[in-house]
């Protein structure tokens, strides 16, 4: 059985999934939208992605004229697509891309996600600053060097959802603005 959080043993590379919703990929260019990643919300081992882990990364990525990578579960010899954009926002990383469809894997990786077989998504990073989290047993991700983002079949975060369309983002940053305001006493709505 394969466990949704495995450190690559000599690379130092860890992994993280998060689900896709009602992902059914009708467009033949292969558009994917979503989040990859949620802050600040504990996944299946207990780990936190606060706000801000993904910045530097992210900058020096761009700064070299380079692109976090889209791959197949995981796997670095079996690129699936191109990620156009991937950035950080106020409720975690947003990803937008396309899967390749006339790559062999890509072709096979839409028709899976039409078939609701394939519904995740996954981060493969580098910890570089962790602190223990108390309250869940496991980390508070501070800092993260990102490597890419893979499509997979089980996911680690199921609250973070992917759609054909960038409403996700919509609803994701209303949920996150109703969520401030109950803290801080407001009514939502």
């Amino acid at each position: 059985m394969m466990f949704a959080e495995e450190p690559a043993r000599a690379s130092g590379l860890e992994t993280k999934f998060v689900a896709l919703s009602s992902l059914q990929q009708a467009d033949p260019s292969g558009a994917v939208f979503g989040y990859a990643s949620h802050f600040g919300e504990a996944d299946q081992s207990g780990d936190r992605v606060m706000p801000g882990a993904f910045a530097r990364s992210l900058e020096r990525l761009a700064q070299s004229g380079r692109r976090v990578k889209f791959l197949w579960q995981h796997d670095p010899a079996r690129p699936i697509g191109v990620w156009t954009e991937v950035r950080e926002d106020a409720a975690g990383l947003w990803v937008e891309g396309r899967i390749l469809p006339d790559v062999a894997l890509g072709a096979e990786a839409l028709s899976l996600m039409r078939a609701g077989a394939i519904d995740g998504l996954s981060i493969g990073y580098r910890t570089i600053r962790a602190e223990p989290d108390r309250e869940t047993g496991g980390r508070r991700l501070h800092e993260i060097d990102l490597w890419e983002v893979s499509l997979v079949t089980f996911p680690m975060l199921p609250s973070a959802r992917a759609s054909l369309n960038d409403s996700v983002g919509t609803d994701e940053m209303a949920i996150a603005l109703a969520e401030v305001l109950v803290e801080s006493g407001r009514p939502a709505g």
